[in-house]
């Protein structure tokens, strides 16, 4: 899989933060992270300099390089991260590199800047083009909960996403007990493929928290010809499926007429819109409402621990989320 496939660890969208910077004077360090592609508007000056949609530092006129420290909103294992120059043109910077620790719980500034603390390069000091997406894969598989993101020797980046799978603190949550939300990104879930997203990403549907409108949700375009629309979700680990919430919050004219679930546990075929998979049923076609969120237990078909689930919707339209409650296999 394309590492851009997969969920950007760093995104505010999912609680990731710039701490702490050595420099922001032209533009704040809290940019790099913004889920919206960054914008240029031509003729907007600040006090300090022209407006920039990311993050900016001075020019440096002393040896050295600027950096930030990043933590990601949902720590794991990195695969490949995107530094977006974009409208950085004359003051991009020449080169970066990236580095990762792993700390416990919420580190203070003192704590993240501590020389004892033990970084591991991710990206080696590497060159980049202005205005330009610079993509480099992440050869690193161990587990990563905060970023060191270094620019020689200064400039502006609009940007920064890391993509890779979550990989959640198991312990902590078996600790707390009780169903958990198998098909939340937060626990290592991941929307493998879909039949469409014309509208709205596929991977909205498992984010954390209610969606903020519709582009915040999975919608799919109006669909002209026979047949529906539907996901593929590898669940955060194998379990047991207790509840389901479909949530269409502000899908009011294009919400889905019904959808259906089902599931499937260690699939023989690695491409799982083969033929071959056996999917059987968890819930049974089901009408829809606008703009609401929907609950289903007794209506579910207890199928023992299943890994894998399709979501159908019919024809077609967008799903906010898709919560699924259950007991780790």
């Amino acid at each position: 899989m394309d590492f851009t496939e997969l969920i950007d660890l760093a995104s505010e969208k999912v609680g990731g933060a710039v701490l702490v910077a050595n420099d922001d004077f032209f533009a704040p360090k809290e940019n790099l992270l913004k889920a919206s592609a960054p914008i240029f508007i031509e003729g907007k000056y600040t006090d300090r300099g022209k407006w920039m949609d990311g993050w900016e530092s001075r020019r440096r006129r002393t040896p050295g390089s600027d950096w930030c420290i990043v933590r990601l909103g949902l720590p794991g294992i990195i695969r490949g991260v995107v530094v977006d120059t974009s409208f950085f043109r004359g003051n991009y910077p020449e080169h970066c590199s990236i580095d990762g620790a792993v700390f416990q719980g919420l580190p203070t500034e003192q704590e993240l800047l501590d020389e004892s603390v033990s970084w591991v390069p991710l990206l080696p000091q590497s060159a980049l083009n202005g205005d330009s997406q610079n993509l480099f894969p992440i050869e690193h598989a161990e587990r990563i909960t905060h970023l060191r993101f270094r620019i020689f020797p200064d400039g502006g980046v609009a940007r920064l996403r890391a993509f890779g799978e979550v990989v959640p603190d198991w312990d902590r949550l078996k600790r707390a007990g009780g169903n958990i939300d198998l098909a939340a990104a937060e626990n290592g879930a991941l929307v493998l493929s879909c039949s469409d997203m014309f509208f709205g990403h596929r991977h909205n549907l498992i984010m954390p928290g209610r969606a903020a409108d519709m582009s915040d949700g999975w919608e799919t375009k109006r669909r002209r010809g026979p047949g529906h629309d539907w996901t593929i979700i590898k669940l955060a680990r194998p379990g047991r499926i207790k509840a389901v919430e479909v949530d269409t919050s502000h899908f009011k004219g294009n919400f889905p007429e019904s959808c259906s679930l089902e599931a499937t546990a260690d699939p023989p075929d690695p491409d799982l819109t083969a033929t071959t998979v056996q999917w059987a049923n968890v819930l049974e076609r089901t009408k829809l409402q606008a703009h609401t969120r929907h609950y289903f237990d007794r209506e579910l078909i207890d199928n023992g621990v299943v890994s894998h689930l399709r979501f159908n919707i019919y024809p077609d339209g967008g799903v906010s989320r898709l919560r699924v409650l259950g007991n780790i296999g």
